[in-house]
């Protein structure tokens, strides 16, 4: 008997393993075509779908990456998508991380009534600032600046690390921080030699969040950024509405929007898994 349930649950998982490669496999399967499409002509997608390269792999060509390189308007906004995200990225986990040990371990008046309004900004749409913060953003010589861009996404940022962050370090066990005190550690110092170390996963798993949102976003670029250098994003949905066949173009800029994301994310990836456990278990 027990020897036909190993055979079961070992047959049950192999099953389930099939089902979660082949569940894969097709979530891959858009990434997969815009990949092979970035390397085929304008000419052969037309006659086709992407998929025929797959029995042909001499239809592929780099020479749509060359023309991408050649487009000052792609590569300038891919330096001008770098230049708001990283910014926008490290800001909010800076000021995130001390607001959420503030929160967490410092007394102070009105500690818990600030923290009730940051959790209640988490419900603001974007939406709702986009006309106000353009008209102050306007006033003080922000609108239509990378400056201006990475201060608003940091701003609708803060909320979510601070809550994030300061629920992370309440978990941290008072004994280790009063021993840390009793040996004559400050509190900056004790931030930065223990609650950091310590707070390492959540904080890798917030700089992805922060990271991919703020590189994906295009309606707030849309509205702030400089028209002259606009990010990856506003670039892209530009070239569709004025050469609405420049495929050549906007195949590979597309795959590379994509691929900077994932390659933060693989990079970060034992990260941020660490968090989402830590999180769990804690």
């Amino acid at each position: 008997m027990n020897t036909v349930r190993g055979w079961a649950a070992r047959a049950g998982g192999g099953v389930l393993r099939i089902f979660l490669v082949l569940a894969a496999l097709f979530w891959l399967l858009p990434t997969l075509g815009l990949l092979i499409s970035s390397f085929l002509s304008p000419t052969e997608l037309n006659e086709g779908g992407w998929w025929r390269a797959l029995t042909a792999p001499s239809k592929l060509t780099a020479d749509n990456y060359e023309r991408l390189l050649a487009n000052d308007t792609i590569t300038g906004s891919l330096l001008s998508t770098v230049a708001i995200a990283v910014p926008a990225t490290l800001l909010v986990l800076v000021l995130g991380s001390l607001a959420g040990y503030a929160f967490a371990w410092l007394e102070f008046p009105g500690r818990d009534w600030l923290f009730l309004i940051v959790v209640a900004l988490l419900v603001v749409p974007v939406q709702v600032a986009l006309i106000p913060v353009s008209k102050l953003f306007g006033t003080i010589g922000l609108f239509e600046t990378t400056a201006g861009v990475v201060l608003f996404h940091t701003a609708f940022g803060l909320p979510f690390a601070v809550f994030l962050l300061r629920n992370f370090f309440a978990q941290i066990p008072r004994e280790l921080l009063e021993a840390a005190r009793l040996d004559g550690a400050g509190e900056l110092r004790l931030f930065a030699r223990v609650v950091l170390p310590l707070g390492g996963p959540a904080i890798a798993s917030l700089g992805i969040f922060q990271f991919l949102w703020v590189w994906n976003d295009m309606l707030v670029a849309l509205v702030f950024a400089d028209s002259a250098n606009p990010p990856i994003t506003v670039a892209l949905q530009q070239q569709v509405r004025q050469f609405g066949n420049n495929i050549d173009v906007l195949a590979p800029g597309a795959f590379l929007s994509m691929a900077v994301p994932l390659v933060v994310f693989f990079a970060f990836q034992r990260q941020f898994v660490s968090g989402v456990m830590a999180g769990a278990i804690k």
